[in-house]
């Protein structure tokens, strides 16, 4: 696992991956075997099913976080998560919860879409032409409006209680990509920091379909992603490694 450049102490922190890779070939032959993501429920749900991530929609990220016992003498406590949304639901039982709730996200989609659909309509109907390009433009930065408005609303939080947003850790001059906060890594880093856990080993892996560009493979281990989660990992695992 990579070292990362915290923006909060101006350190690097990093986390064991062994440990987890373990867990996650576990939660591999689970996911093969049950084929659901819900499988810690007695009734399945079609909704959680793996075989859209072998179908035209292709796989996913999944990731697991090992942590220490709550109190001396149990056993340690591992987390899952997946990227992003699963087949449009941000939740399921047994798997942590987006950094955002999904209810706030949908709400805030809920406003914003409506007045860059009514662009998008008036887009199509005109020819190529100055107020075309005007309209193009107009939506571009209604578009941008609308996504910095839900980058605000996410807390990313760390190990020494620190909270910041996101504009802090990628710095003002940097653009912040979409999905930023959603990935596997941040979503359990998050939800540790939270219920006051110790990470000790943190794994991802892809399972599915491999993706359209071909750079991730069905069962295979990844790192974090370089434009969305190492410019924020750095200051998540800050005082994770204090003794």
């Amino acid at each position: 696992m990579p070292e990362f450049k915290c923006r909060g102490c101006g350190g690097l922190h990093s986390i064991d991956s062994k440990e987890a890779e373990g867990s996650c070939l576990e939660l591999m032959d689970k996911l093969e075997f049950e084929e659901r993501l819900d499988y810690q429920c007695p009734d399945a749900v079609p909704a959680f099913s793996t075989a859209p991530l072998f179908g035209e929609a292709r796989g996913q990220m999944f990731g697991l976080l090992v942590c220490a016992p709550a109190r001396p003498g149990e056993s340690k406590i591992i987390l899952k998560a997946f990227s992003g949304q699963y087949n449009g639901i941000w939740e399921i039982p047994g798997w942590v919860p987006p950094i955002l709730s999904g209810e706030i996200f949908s709400r805030a989609v809920a406003i914003a879409d409506p007045p860059i659909k009514k662009l998008n309509a008036e887009i199509i109907g005109l020819p190529d032409g100055d107020n075309r390009n005007s309209l193009i433009r107009e939506r571009r930065k209604l578009s941008q409006k609308h996504m910095r408005k839900i980058h605000e609303m996410y807390t990313i939080r760390n190990f020494r209680s620190g909270q910041a947003d996101l504009f802090t850790l990628f710095g003002k001059e940097n653009g912040i990509p979409a999905g930023t906060g959603d990935c596997c890594g941040p979503k359990l880093l998050n939800y540790a920091a939270l219920k006051g856990l110790r990470p000790l080993s943190l794994a991802e892996f892809f399972w599915g379909r491999e993706n359209r560009s071909g750079s991730k493979q069905h069962g295979c281990f990844y790192p974090p992603c370089i434009d969305k989660c190492r410019p924020i990992l750095g200051y998540m695992l800050c005082g994770a490694d204090d003794d």
